[in-house]
């Protein structure tokens, strides 16, 4: 079964993620977007078009692909249905980052994007995500309707025109898509301060995406860039894609060999990020976002709201109250804070997992941006990010956070687990009383002195997440360590 979660469609390739899927719902895309009147096209006019009597407007889908097993295999095909269905798609030439593939939308007034790509997933995963006009992630509205589409498409045949035909006729041209996206970075950086400041920089490509953007973009403002796994590896080298401390020893040393000031990586698809500062330390995503508003705000003059997800850091919040601005708090899922962004009224939305996007650029995650932002903090204060951070937790309090896995034996086990806990929550965690809590999506107990602990379920497998913040290390242990007790059903 076909269904898409909080990033899209993902499935392990040629078990379910297979060619006869892809095409599947490349073909509910297209009736999607014939159904749609925000789409820009109607039926009336596709059958026109289609019929070959008076020309209607040809839809334009962007189709993009990440550097995984058969991505551009899978790409071509989708290219190939969208132009048996009337579409005209504008293919990446080569792989590329997934918000570079949002930007495309916009840029060339696109109706959608599709891009192939499992993000983070480890190696046997690829997946599909739509992108509708506005350049981000689609709603659950809208994933809803292709979902009931593909269910209604049943087990019919899927047409796909033959790449050569598709390229002969136009129905397909390759593009590449890298100077515009080049431009929009420009657009929204403080170019000149990190073109003077002479920084060292060690790239990590994690053997994906971002090999061909991150690095060039960085070396055509004549820094001087060291990149590491910029090759295409579909086994990503034995691990999962994702930017953590435990994936980036390679980086570390790297920084310390050529002794870079700062060092930068991106996860599969290039929408995740990872930051190393100078002395190897790691700077968390959490971090990272409080570090981008007190940037934004303080160096750049720039305001608006702050969204986040719920179970996103508070040190974000801080930040933003101590500029006089307010923050939102979403459900997980980069999709709710995007649909924030697209409103204009939020400067900066984020999440602890490594998504981060601003105003005036894709309403999606972006890994590139975020590297770039914390490059660009450093060239304009002449600091490595842990003074600034150190300065800040000074101004508006100290906040340590951690994320852990949790894994139960049964499904059965973790949904008696949560009606539990959702019956008789507890009421004092970690030597403190509960002051609120939040079950928006999981739960989420907030005690009076602002600390507090997320439990949240996985919807793919029996195991949970525990999410905690406190203003001390030792209070962080103590969180972490209540919330094992509830997961062993010790209320």
């Amino acid at each position: 079964m076909i269904r898409f979660g909080t990033a899209g469609w993902r499935g392990v390739i040629s078990d379910e993620f297979t060619f006869l899927n892809v095409r599947k719902v490349a073909h509910t895309i297209s009736g999607y977007i014939k159904e749609n009147p925000e789409c820009g096209v109607t039926s009336a006019e596709y059958a026109t078009h289609l019929a070959g009597a008076k020309p209607g407007p040809v839809p334009l889908v962007i189709v993009g692909y990440d550097t995984r097993f058969l991505s551009e295999d899978f790409a071509h095909e989708i290219a190939g249905v969208l132009a048996s269905d009337g579409v005209k798609t504008l293919v990446s030439a080569g792989d590329l980052p997934t918000p570079a593939v949002g930007w495309a939308i916009l840029d060339r007034k696109a109706i959608g994007g599709v891009m192939i790509t499992a993000s983070s997933s480890a190696a046997p995963y690829n997946g599909l995500k739509w992108m509708p006009f506005w350049g981000g992630a689609a709603i659950p509205s809208v994933t809803d309707d292709i979902e009931r589409r593909i269910e209604l498409l049943g087990a019919h045949a899927v047409k796909s025109m033959a790449l050569d035909r598709s390229l002969r006729e136009s129905w397909i041209e390759e593009v590449d898509f890298r100077t515009s996206y080049f431009k929009q970075l420009s657009s929204l950086l403080d170019v000149k301060a990190i073109r003077k400041s002479r920084l060292k920089i060690a790239v990590d490509a994690m053997h994906g995406s971002a090999r061909n953007y991150l690095r060039p973009y960085l070396e055509s403002l004549g820094l001087e860039v060291v990149g590491l796994h910029e090759d295409r590896d579909v086994l990503f080298g034995g691990r999962a894609p994702e930017p953590t401390p435990e994936s980036l020893p390679e980086l570390t040393e790297l920084m310390a060999k050529k002794k870079a000031h700062i060092g930068l990586a991106c996860d599969g698809d290039g929408d995740r990020f990872g930051i190393i500062d100078a002395g190897g330390e790691w700077i968390s995503p959490n971090e990272v976002l409080a570090l981008a508003v007190e940037h934004l705000v303080a160096n750049r003059g720039l305001k608006g709201k702050i969204a986040r997800s719920v179970m996103t850091s508070h040190f974000v919040d801080a930040v933003a109250k101590s500029h006089g601005m307010d923050t939102r708090e979403t459900p997980v899922g980069f999709k709710f804070i995007g649909d924030l962004l697209r409103s204009g009224q939020y400067l900066l939305g984020g999440e602890e997992s490594g998504g981060l996007s601003i105003r005036g650029h894709v309403p999606d995650k972006d890994g590139l941006l975020a590297c770039l932002l914390m490059l660009e903090l450093v060239a304009v204060e002449r600091k490595p990010l842990s003074e600034i951070r150190k300065r800040l937790f000074k101004r508006v309090g100290s906040f340590y956070n951690v994320r852990l896995n949790f894994k139960l034996e049964r499904m059965r086990e973790m949904v008696e687990l949560q009606e539990r806990l959702r019956v008789k929550p507890p009421l004092e965690l970690a030597g403190g009383s509960v002051w609120r809590i939040d079950e928006a999506d999981g739960f989420k107990f907030i005690l009076r002195d602002g600390s507090w602990l997320g439990l949240r379920p996985s919807g793919t497998e029996p195991a949970f997440r525990v999410y905690a913040e406190a203003p001390t290390e030792k209070k962080l242990d103590e969180l972490v360590a209540a919330g094992k007790k509830l997961l062993q059903g010790k209320f």
